[in-house]
């Protein structure tokens, strides 16, 4: 039976009746009389709550090394090591307790010092917004301004509403019948469109294979993430993760210039032949207006900063005197590209979804926006309301592209592609080319509205039919990149090339074994 205080045999012993341990009577009395706690369990104990345990008297034999002078010398000479030891490991055990404690100070200072400052920071906003909304006339109701332009950059000329949004000076009358006008002309030369005699035939199609291979990216960072093509030189442009945008002529193979200024990806970019200005949309929020010098080289003439989230789609009217953007903010923007200022921003720049897709029907009436929650969303720019919704996709709606006929338009998402009738607003066809992991990235009608492109883990190519007809699968082309993601694909004029973009840095086009080597015998003929 052991002390449960000193470890020792006791002498006399005792026994708590709240616990059960046994102590030595000396110690549990002087212990209750210091703290009158029990020295184990903590709990309440007095002189009452002890028991004596009656044990027999025998007398203990003394210890061997006891009974000699030299054997005590031994136990005392052993005892103070111990007790030396044990000291040295307690002074230890203070310096480290020593140091945490004071690191631990230093932490609780540091972070009293940072929360003062913020709060001191955060008084002086609120003072400096409370002075702003004073100062903000009542009368500020009027339309806004006309941008000023310069050196490329559009002064402060938005004005701020009551509601504390921009107020945009909207798509006037003048503008509208300017629309009106260009739908009427279109819309009668679309009915009497016929086949050009020079657009690639069917079975040359059929014999389309890579001819050419061009790296126009940077390593570090590759994938070609937008494209569009000239519609009148032979000019393709490649947006990328690198940030830069490229313009390269293909019959030549070279490359004309390199835009640098987005400091993120870019994800759209489109050519506006008029005045020969070009458009890209990045990450980075910003679109930016370019224009060709006359040593061939593009100028950023206008960075319009409307959006706050990525610029995911950019699409230019068919009067080409303006052009839409839209963005991961919910917001679409309708911007004249001449003065590069914001006419009008549809929808709340703020919530969940966002806009990954948008394209001007061919007649200009039309606006087609796809948005992160699967769904396309059908608006009439004149008056900017939604007219109809298309809902069945799974997914993000990745692109979206309107025949030249005026009646279909074709949609990408993850589940595949859908063709939907405009006349009847109804899904007429499904095409699920790839497997549930592989999304479809690209889908893109040629301007004669023949063929549709699809773009995924491959390129497949399908012949243009009606509501009833099936469209027939015409080709599978596969992704040389290796990296199994197609991001873009463009027809050349007449089909006579498909252009392709995936997420290498390389831009591949693929057409009739011998086509390029002609065009280049042509152009250094010429």
């Amino acid at each position: 039976m052991i002390c449960a205080i000193s470890g020792e045999v006791p002498d006399e012993p005792v026994v708590s009746k709240k616990s059960g341990l046994l102590f030595e009577r000396r110690l549990i009395e002087r212990y209750i009389e210091d703290h009158g706690k029990c020295p184990v369990t903590k709990e309440e104990l007095t002189m009452d709550d002890i028991v004596a345990v009656k044990t027999n008297k025998a007398v203990k034999p003394r210890p061997l090394q006891a009974a000699s002078i030299p054997g005590l010398l031994g136990l005392f000479q052993n005892e103070w090591d111990a007790l030396m030891l044990s000291n040295h490991a307690l002074e230890q055990q203070l310096h480290t307790a020593r140091q945490e404690l004071s690191h631990a100070l230093y932490q609780h200072d540091a972070a009293c010092r940072v929360i003062a400052r913020l709060k001191k920071e955060r008084d002086e906003a609120r003072t400096l917004l409370a002075q702003a909304e004073r100062q903000i006339p009542a009368s500020i109701a009027g339309a806004a301004p006309a941008a000023v332009v310069s050196n490329g950059k559009r002064a402060m000329e938005d004005e701020i509403g009551p509601d504390g949004k921009k107020i945009r000076p909207g798509i006037n009358p003048v503008m509208i019948d300017e629309l009106t006008e260009c739908n009427t002309m279109l819309s009668a030369q679309r009915k009497k469109r016929q086949v050009p005699p020079t657009l690639a035939p069917i079975d040359a199609l059929e014999r389309y294979t890579q001819i050419s291979s061009h790296p126009l990216h940077k390593t570090n960072k590759p994938g070609i993430l937008s494209m569009d093509i000239h519609p009148s030189k032979d000019i393709v442009a490649t947006g990328g993760i690198d940030s830069n945008a490229v313009l390269f002529d293909r019959p030549s193979g070279q490359i004309l210039c390199t835009l640098t200024g987005h400091s993120k990806k870019i994800t759209t970019l489109k050519f506006v032949p008029r005045d020969e200005l070009f458009v890209t949309g990045s990450a980075d929020k910003t679109v930016r207006i370019w224009q060709e010098s006359e040593n061939g080289n593009y100028n950023c003439i206008h960075t319009l900063k409307d959006h706050t989230a990525e610029v995911e789609a950019v699409t230019v009217h068919a009067t080409q005197k303006y052009f839409v953007t839209a963005s991961k903010d919910n917001s679409w923007c309708f911007y004249d590209i001449s003065t590069g200022s914001c006419l009008t921003q549809v929808g709340e720049t703020s919530g969940q979804e966002g806009y990954t897709s948008a394209s001007f029907h061919p007649d200009g009436l039309i606006l087609g926006t796809g948005t992160t929650d699967a769904v396309v969303k059908i608006w009439d720019v004149k008056t900017q309301a939604n007219v109809a919704t298309f809902e069945g996709h799974v997914g993000p709606v990745t692109a979206m592209s309107f025949s030249e006929n005026g009646y279909f338009l074709a949609t990408a998402a993850h589940d595949g592609v859908k063709l939907w009738d405009l006349r009847k607003l109804r899904n007429f066809r499904t095409f699920s080319p790839y497997d549930s992991d592989t999304p479809t990235n690209a889908v893109e009608f040629d301007f004669s509205g023949n063929y549709l492109a699809v773009g995924g883990s491959d390129i497949r190519v399908y012949q243009v039919a009606n509501v009833k007809v099936e469209w027939n699968l015409i080709k599978t082309l596969p992704d040389l990149s290796g990296t199994g993601k197609v991001t873009s694909v463009k027809f050349g004029t007449d089909a006579k090339y498909i252009a392709v973009g995936s997420m290498d840095r390389n831009l591949r086009i693929f057409g009739l074994p011998g086509d390029d080597q002609m065009e280049e015998s042509n152009t250094a003929a010429e």
